[in-house]
């Protein structure tokens, strides 16, 4: 029920967003982008400690541990610099989070990650993903 609850914000957003009040678009949209952002981060965080929990990590899982927090940096660039922002933010980091999955289901076929960890993972993921996607195309 926790990690269900994670997804409330971002159902918020996207209400905020077909409630069409210009009042409020700019923050349902800021509140899209840094809370998929944050989520992003956060995973790369837990493939980090399993990880670090593990006596033998394949290599590649600690490029994988990193690479959400950099994902979720380089999709603040167009904003930095002026260029067309939140929309194209919003539509890698939702093909980010629907692509980790691909990362919980290498740690599931080496056994590293915890019981239940797709059973958890492939509804956030695919919840918070697609929410991500509809808060970019409104």
């Amino acid at each position: 029920m926790l990690g269900l609850a994670g997804l409330i914000p971002q159902v918020c957003a996207v209400l905020a967003l077909l409630g069409d009040d210009p009042a409020t678009r700019f923050p349902a949209l800021a509140l899209a982008y840094a809370y998929a952002a944050l989520i992003l981060s956060f995973l790369g965080g837990l493939w980090w400690g399993i990880a670090a929990k593990s006596d033998a990590p394949p290599t590649w899982i600690w490029g994988a541990a990193v690479a959400p927090s950099l994902i979720a940096l380089a999709s603040a660039w167009p904003w930095m610099v002026g260029l067309s922002w939140p929309g194209p933010s919003l539509v890698a980091l939702g093909v980010a989070l629907i692509a980790a999955l691909g990362v919980d289901l290498a740690l599931i076929r080496r056994g590293l990650a915890p019981p239940g960890w797709l059973a958890l993972r492939a509804p956030l993921s695919l919840g918070l993903g697609a929410l991500t996607l509809a808060a970019a195309a409104l």
